[in-house]
């Protein structure tokens, strides 16, 4: 899949330590901008419809025996015509040898050979993640991101609301602070978003009346983490009177991120409630329900209350 995002290949080259075999003159400028990864074995037996070319190919040791078993003229002319299509870039994995034929139509097209010594399917699935991770769609959201428990919690919330002080809160009861003020979200699955702090100010939190602090410094580097998947999102808000708060946990509220619809909660805030503690109970309980556990659902069931008897009655306060 084509992504409105780009990543450069030197990247890559430097996160896998890829081995360059031949590259052109301008490697600087090659770019990659496709998710998906291609292992060109049907090219290889002359099949070229639907390729891409923006892929990476992938060339492991069934491709390197089907050409083994062509004859020399043969598997040329089959090089010849993948290397035709101007693919991205070609890497050979478990430190395969390359034939001189492949480095000649290389060298001819312009096209890019790299090497690993990863296993084929190793290499891919790796690769695969690293793409989508940094060809994936993403928005920044003002807000802040802390793992609580292992939940990636997301709060959002006006200024000046408290998010920040919070967040200081968890980290000093021994959570994870991932992002303050500007959050970084990539949607890296269809089900999943993972999200970081823009470079620039990531582990910086701002507390009015102190200023800018340095998070990883002041609490040490086990109170950060540079990305963690958004599991949950608490809306933090100011006390309304006038308005009618979930007690009982039975709605089903979610927030909308990139066309994904993350559960969510509304915390409202006033003089002595702990919101640090409130959160962690929060990512417990979120926590339970991905087990199958929902308090609200059991709890109606030991008072006799049906979900029939809920629906017909409206919202129910046993208390």
């Amino acid at each position: 899949m084509k992504s409105n995002y780009t990543v450069p290949f030197s990247k890559i080259i430097k996160e896998f330590s890829l081995e360059t075999v031949y590259a052109p003159e301008n490697l600087d400028q090659l770019i990659v901008s496709s998710t998906e990864i291609n292992r060109p074995g049907l090219q290889m037996a002359g099949y070229f419809k639907y390729f891409d070319a923006q892929r990476i190919q992938v060339i492991g040791k069934a491709e390197e025996s089907y050409l083994k078993n062509l004859g020399q003229e043969e598997a040329s002319e089959r090089i010849r015509d993948l290397f035709a299509q101007n693919p991205s870039a070609v890497v050979f994995c478990r430190n395969l040898e390359i034939d001189d034929a492949f480095v000649k139509l290389a060298r001819e097209y312009s096209v890019p050979i790299f090497r690993t010594d990863m296993s084929t399917s190793t290499f891919s699935a790796a690769l695969i993640a690293f793409l989508n991770l940094n060809l994936a769609p993403r928005v920044t959201r003002h807000g802040v991101l802390v793992e609580v428990y292992g939940e990636g919690i997301l709060l959002l919330g006006e200024s000046g609301v408290g998010k920040s002080e919070t967040a200081i809160e968890l980290v000093k009861r021994g959570h994870r602070l991932i992002a303050d003020d500007a959050v970084e979200i990539r949607r890296v699955s269809e089900k999943s978003l993972v999200g970081t702090a823009p470079d620039n100010i990531r582990h910086f939190i701002e507390l009015r009346g102190i200023g800018i602090i340095n998070a990883s410094r002041i609490f040490g580097a086990g109170a950060v983490k540079l990305t963690e998947k958004i599991d949950l999102v608490i809306n933090i808000e100011q006390w309304d009177v006038n308005k009618s708060y979930d007690r009982m946990g039975l709605e089903k509220q979610t927030t909308n991120i990139l066309d994904l619809e993350i559960p969510s909660l509304t915390i409202p805030v006033k003089p002595g409630r702990n919101l640090a503690v409130i959160i962690e109970v929060a990512a417990m309980n979120n926590r339970q329900k991905k087990l199958g556990y929902n308090a609200a659902e059991d709890l109606l069931k030991r008072l006799g209350m049906t979900d029939d008897e809920t629906e017909t009655s409206g919202t129910v306060d046993p208390f």
